[in-house]
Protein backbone atom coordinates (compact mmCIF):
# COMPACT_ATOMS: atom_id res chain seq x y z
CA UNK A 1 0.00 0.00 0.00
CA UNK A 2 1.50 3.31 -1.14
CA UNK A 3 0.69 7.01 0.17
CA UNK A 4 2.24 9.97 0.29
CA UNK A 5 4.98 10.70 2.81
CA UNK A 6 3.71 11.96 6.15
CA UNK A 7 5.39 14.95 7.78
CA UNK A 8 5.74 15.36 11.87
CA UNK A 9 7.74 18.50 13.08
CA UNK A 10 11.02 16.65 12.88
CA UNK A 11 10.29 13.16 10.51
CA UNK A 12 9.60 12.08 7.17
CA UNK A 13 7.32 8.86 7.43
CA UNK A 14 8.32 7.90 3.54
CA UNK A 15 7.21 4.88 1.43
CA UNK A 16 9.21 2.03 1.79
CA UNK A 17 11.83 1.53 -0.97
CA UNK A 18 13.54 -1.56 -2.34
CA UNK A 19 17.11 0.30 -1.35
CA UNK A 20 15.56 0.25 2.37
CA UNK A 21 15.85 -3.58 2.89
CA UNK A 22 19.41 -3.39 4.33
CA UNK A 23 18.45 -0.73 6.63
CA UNK A 24 15.25 -2.34 8.05
CA UNK A 25 16.41 -5.76 8.38
CA UNK A 26 19.90 -4.16 10.33
CA UNK A 27 17.30 -2.97 13.02
CA UNK A 28 14.69 -6.57 12.67
CA UNK A 29 17.55 -8.80 12.64
CA UNK A 30 19.38 -7.00 15.68
CA UNK A 31 18.91 -9.27 18.92
CA UNK A 32 18.11 -6.15 21.09
CA UNK A 33 16.86 -3.77 18.22
CA UNK A 34 14.45 -6.67 17.41
CA UNK A 35 13.98 -8.55 20.89
CA UNK A 36 10.21 -8.16 21.50
CA UNK A 37 9.53 -8.90 17.33
CA UNK A 38 8.27 -12.59 16.30
CA UNK A 39 10.68 -12.83 13.66
CA UNK A 40 13.98 -14.78 14.70
CA UNK A 41 17.60 -12.58 14.66
CA UNK A 42 19.33 -14.92 12.20
CA UNK A 43 23.27 -15.61 11.55
CA UNK A 44 23.24 -15.13 7.97
CA UNK A 45 20.67 -13.55 5.52
CA UNK A 46 19.75 -15.48 2.64
CA UNK A 47 18.39 -14.22 -0.96
CA UNK A 48 15.01 -15.13 -0.49
CA UNK A 49 14.65 -12.94 2.78
CA UNK A 50 16.15 -10.28 1.19
CA UNK A 51 14.07 -10.46 -1.50
CA UNK A 52 10.96 -10.35 0.19
CA UNK A 53 12.31 -7.45 2.53
CA UNK A 54 12.77 -5.75 -1.19
CA UNK A 55 9.07 -5.91 -2.17
CA UNK A 56 7.37 -4.81 1.21
CA UNK A 57 7.09 -1.44 -0.41
CA UNK A 58 4.35 -3.30 -3.23
CA UNK A 59 2.32 -4.87 -0.14
CA UNK A 60 -1.12 -4.00 -1.46
CA UNK A 61 -2.43 -4.51 2.12
CA UNK A 62 0.28 -2.78 4.90
CA UNK A 63 1.63 0.36 4.21
CA UNK A 64 5.56 -0.23 4.93
CA UNK A 65 7.44 3.26 6.13
CA UNK A 66 10.66 4.24 6.52
CA UNK A 67 11.15 7.13 9.13
CA UNK A 68 13.97 9.64 8.21
CA UNK A 69 15.26 12.54 9.53
CA UNK A 70 13.62 16.17 7.76
CA UNK A 71 16.96 17.97 7.82
CA UNK A 72 19.53 15.48 6.68
CA UNK A 73 16.86 12.30 5.28
CA UNK A 74 18.76 9.99 7.61
CA UNK A 75 17.03 7.02 8.10
CA UNK A 76 16.35 6.44 11.78
CA UNK A 77 13.37 3.81 12.17
CA UNK A 78 10.44 1.66 10.21
CA UNK A 79 6.97 1.88 10.96
CA UNK A 80 4.09 0.35 9.09
CA UNK A 81 0.03 0.81 9.53
CA UNK A 82 -2.50 -1.84 8.20
CA UNK A 83 -6.06 -0.25 7.77
CA UNK A 84 -9.09 -2.23 8.18
CA UNK A 85 -11.27 -3.17 4.83
CA UNK A 86 -13.95 -0.12 5.79
CA UNK A 87 -11.26 2.43 7.40
CA UNK A 88 -12.31 2.54 10.63
CA UNK A 89 -9.40 0.84 12.18
CA UNK A 90 -5.64 1.37 11.70
CA UNK A 91 -3.47 -1.04 13.12
CA UNK A 92 0.25 0.83 13.55
CA UNK A 93 3.70 -0.13 14.70
CA UNK A 94 6.91 1.40 14.76
CA UNK A 95 10.61 0.23 15.75
CA UNK A 96 13.59 2.85 16.48
CA UNK A 97 17.53 2.56 15.16
CA UNK A 98 19.29 2.23 19.15
CA UNK A 99 21.46 5.16 17.96
CA UNK A 100 17.96 7.18 17.61
CA UNK A 101 16.47 5.78 21.37
CA UNK A 102 15.17 8.10 23.77
CA UNK A 103 14.73 11.03 21.52
CA UNK A 104 10.90 11.04 21.07
CA UNK A 105 11.30 9.62 17.61
CA UNK A 106 8.92 6.43 18.40
CA UNK A 107 6.02 9.05 19.78
CA UNK A 108 6.39 10.94 16.89
CA UNK A 109 6.28 8.15 14.24
CA UNK A 110 3.01 6.86 16.02
CA UNK A 111 1.57 10.38 16.47
CA UNK A 112 2.24 11.02 12.84
CA UNK A 113 0.79 7.45 11.79
CA UNK A 114 -1.92 8.13 13.98
CA UNK A 115 -2.65 12.17 12.65
CA UNK A 116 -3.04 10.30 8.51
CA UNK A 117 -5.28 7.46 9.80
CA UNK A 118 -7.31 10.85 11.12
CA UNK A 119 -7.31 12.53 8.37
CA UNK A 120 -8.83 9.18 6.53
CA UNK A 121 -11.38 8.92 8.74
CA UNK A 122 -10.00 6.31 11.24
CA UNK A 123 -12.15 5.42 14.47
CA UNK A 124 -9.77 3.81 16.16
CA UNK A 125 -5.97 2.90 15.92
CA UNK A 126 -4.62 -0.23 17.87
CA UNK A 127 -1.31 -1.54 18.22
CA UNK A 128 0.10 -4.22 19.83
CA UNK A 129 3.16 -4.07 22.26
CA UNK A 130 5.29 -7.06 24.26
CA UNK A 131 4.23 -6.79 27.61
CA UNK A 132 7.98 -6.58 28.63
CA UNK A 133 8.57 -3.75 26.46
CA UNK A 134 9.06 -0.81 28.95
CA UNK A 135 9.41 1.83 26.24
CA UNK A 136 7.08 0.88 23.70
CA UNK A 137 3.91 0.79 26.34
CA UNK A 138 4.94 4.18 28.56
CA UNK A 139 4.73 5.89 24.70
CA UNK A 140 1.43 3.76 23.77
CA UNK A 141 -0.68 4.77 27.73
CA UNK A 142 1.09 8.34 27.30
CA UNK A 143 -0.72 8.62 23.70
CA UNK A 144 -4.07 7.59 25.26
CA UNK A 145 -4.43 4.34 24.29
CA UNK A 146 -5.99 1.53 26.15
CA UNK A 147 -5.45 -2.33 27.35
CA UNK A 148 -7.78 -4.13 25.40
CA UNK A 149 -6.69 -7.47 25.47
CA UNK A 150 -3.62 -9.87 25.60
CA UNK A 151 -2.20 -12.42 23.66
CA UNK A 152 1.02 -14.56 23.31
CA UNK A 153 3.16 -15.67 20.66
CA UNK A 154 6.39 -17.76 19.99
CA UNK A 155 9.37 -16.19 18.36
CA UNK A 156 9.51 -17.55 14.94
CA UNK A 157 12.86 -20.45 15.59
CA UNK A 158 12.55 -20.33 18.96
CA UNK A 159 10.92 -21.80 22.18
CA UNK A 160 10.45 -18.28 23.51
CA UNK A 161 7.27 -17.18 23.58
CA UNK A 162 6.43 -13.80 24.16
CA UNK A 163 3.22 -12.09 26.11
CA UNK A 164 1.71 -8.78 24.48
CA UNK A 165 -0.86 -6.08 25.26
CA UNK A 166 -3.20 -5.06 22.69
CA UNK A 167 -3.85 -1.41 22.91
CA UNK A 168 -6.96 0.48 21.31
CA UNK A 169 -7.26 4.72 21.19
CA UNK A 170 -10.56 5.75 19.92
CA UNK A 171 -10.41 9.02 17.83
Amino acid sequence: MKIEKIETSKLYLRGFEKEDARFAISIWNDPEMGEYLSDEAMDEIDEEYMKEIKELGDDEICCYLISELKDTHERIGTCSFIPSKDGEIYDIAYCVHRDYWRNGYATEMAKGMIDYAKKQGAKKITVVVNNKNVASNKIVRNLGFEVVGENSYKKKGTDIVFSDYKYKLNL
